[in-house]
């Protein structure tokens, strides 16, 4: 394994940086999180345009870049660090991903290239508090309850006279409220046979509605989505099967939770660089604060107990960074990269907050973005204990039967 960046990648880093420090401060992104859409979208064309960010790891024959997904994890760990808020996780980590694996060869040759060029965004639509579990970061997926059991809540679908049709509501839904394109997990053939599979849903499809629901970490905007007898595409190959009756082939509900699970793993080592970026600029603006900031005539930062604080924040992270890497290089160990890197984000904007003394108690200062990210993104995508738990489960760490080797992973 050679862990040393090539040229263009460094060159990707850099010209990124360059961008998001000219155009994604602070105010700009307080100013971007209160539009409408909850993004800058002149920004988004010019980082689709210039640097092809949503289809980093779309293939060249869909129109995108075609590099590897840790290619994307290192352009996220960037926008992690000026805290941009896009559709990028939305769109190029989530929904992209799932088109690629299940969807029909028209069906990626409609949608990728579009979504490669950000031209379109798209969402994926899963209860908030099960976005977690739907992706198997913090158990199996396979049973399906996150999406409401199929007895009550979550999405129903049915099949009609001319295709099918969706009823249901979905909060929490990440860019839910802007995307172009939604990909709505429903269940199908009613509580005996209920199974969860994906269906496509066109922003101007008739009986969608949706609203821009307020959050905790503005950064990350998200929706309410009630689907009103909506009409809807499978995603994947449809061969007219009555899935109330159990008859015909239709969709494979294991392969949707397989290619969920599968996501979920390249979307973890993505959000691992990602906080990982965010916990080194806050950590970065921590330092140049308490080197300026004086106390009884000497500056903060020449305590013997401050330095302390920031060098054990500095091995946080450091130890956090190269995790998220070896994520990036080995997806399956997305979990664990994951949760270091959560945690290392949530103590450093925590640590942050109180070295800036004061003034980073205020509710507007912007040690708050970092600390508002740390949980929100705890609060989507982990808790922290149980992602670890799960990565445990899944090497067989507290397996009585497991052999020494397995154990030892």
């Amino acid at each position: 394994m050679d862990a040393a960046f090539t040229a263009e990648q460094d060159e990707m880093r850099r010209t990124l940086r360059e961008i998001l420090g000219k155009r994604c401060g602070p105010d700009e992104v307080k100013a971007a999180v209160r539009t409408d859409a909850g993004h800058d979208r002149e920004l988004w064309q010019q980082l689709s345009r210039q640097l092809g960010l949503p289809g980093i790891a779309v293939a060249e024959e869909y129109g995108g870049v075609g590099c590897a997904p840790g290619d994307l994890a290192l352009a996220c760990e960037e926008t992690g660090r000026a805290l941009l808020p896009s559709p990028l996780l939305a769109t190029a980590v989530l929904a992209a991903p799932l088109i690629a694996a299940l969807g029909t060869a028209g069906q990626r040759s409609a949608l990728l290239p579009p979504l490669a060029a950000g031209d379109l965004t798209a969402a994926l639509a899963v209860p908030g508090p099960a976005l977690a579990a739907a992706l198997a970061l913090t158990g199996d997926n396979a049973p399906g309850d996150w999406a409401g059991g199929g007895r009550a809540g979550g999405v129903q679908a049915r099949r009609a006279d001319d295709g099918w049709r969706l009823y249901g509501e979905v909060s929490q839904v990440l860019d839910g409220h802007s995307a172009g394109l939604l990909l709505v997990a429903a269940h199908t053939g009613g509580f005996a046979r209920s199974r969860t599979l994906l269906f496509l849903v066109r922003e101007d499809a008739p009986g969608l509605v949706r609203a821009r629901q307020t959050t905790l970490d503005e950064t990350r905007p998200q929706g309410r989505v009630q689907l009103r007898d909506v009409p809807a595409e499978p995603l994947g190959p449809d061969t007219g099967a009555d899935t109330s009756t159990g008859t015909g082939t239709g969709p494979d509900p294991h392969a949707t939770l397989s290619a969920l699970a599968a996501t979920g793993r390249g979307a973890a080592a993505v959000l691992a660089a990602e906080a990982v970026g965010a916990a080194d600029r806050a950590l970065a603006r921590t330092v140049e604060y308490v080197r300026q900031r004086e106390q009884f005539g000497r500056a903060v930062g020449s305590f013997q107990a401050v330095k302390h604080r920031l060098a054990d924040l500095y091995v946080q992270v450091q130890a956090a960074r190269s995790a998220a890497y070896y994520a990036a290089w080995d997806p399956d160990q997305g979990g664990l990269a994951l949760a270091q890197a959560l945690e290392a984000l949530r103590t450093t904007a925590g640590e942050a907050i109180q070295l800036h003394g004061g003034i980073g108690f205020t509710w507007e200062h912007d040690a708050h973005l970092y600390f508002k990210r740390a949980a929100a993104d705890e609060l989507l995508f982990g808790p922290v204990h149980r992602l670890r738990a799960h990565a445990a489960h899944h090497a067989g760490l507290f397996d009585p039967s497991a052999t020494p080797e397995r154990a030892a992973v």
